[in-house]
C-alpha cells in the first residue's frame, strides 16, 4: 500500500524531529557537564527533548493508524 504525499511528508519531519532531538540531547549534556551547568538545566534539557520525542510518537502512530485504516 503506497503512503500519500501528506504522509511521507508527516514521517519525515517526525524522523527529523528525532534525529535532531537525539544528538541536541547528547551534545547539550556534553556541554552542560563539561561547563559545570546546574543540574535544573539539565532537567529542562532532558524534558524538551522528552516532548519532542512524544511529539515525534505521537506524529508517526497517527500516521500508522491512518494507514492501518485504509486496509
Amino acid at each position: 500500500m503506497a503512503r500519500s504525499d501528506a504522509d511521507k511528508a508527516q514521517i519525515r519531519t517526525a524522523s527529523l524531529v528525532i534525529i535532531f532531538a537525539m544528538v541536541a540531547w547528547m551534545g547539550l549534556s556534553l556541554l552542560g557537564g563539561s561547563l559545570g551547568l546546574p543540574v535544573r538545566f539539565a532537567f529542562l534539557i532532558d524534558m524538551l527533548c522528552l516532548a519532542a520525542f512524544a511529539w515525534a510518537l505521537f506524529v508517526l502512530f497517527n500516521v500508522w493508524r491512518r494507514g492501518a485504516g485504509k486496509g
